[in-house]
């Protein structure tokens, strides 16, 4: 009977465990403006101006060469 209790309790007890989401790795990238080619500037400070997005870094997975036709 207590194998039983014991049993109900963890699968019930295991639903409720909350698991991190492990962090995702991110990188600022800057692109300067162009428009119609050329560099847009800033007027204030006379820096060029720049599209700056967050992205996310995929790592890399390593393979096996893919073998040549004959």
């Amino acid at each position: 009977m207590k194998k039983i209790v014991l049993a109900l309790a963890l699968a019930l007890g295991s639903q409720f465990v909350i698991a991190e989401e492990p962090k995702k790795e991110t990188k600022k990238v800057c692109v300067d403006v162009k428009k119609d080619g050329k560099e847009v500037k800033d007027p204030k400070t006379g820096k060029t101006k720049q599209s700056c997005k967050e992205v996310k870094v995929h790592k890399k997975l390593d393979g096996t060469k893919v073998p040549e036709k004959k």
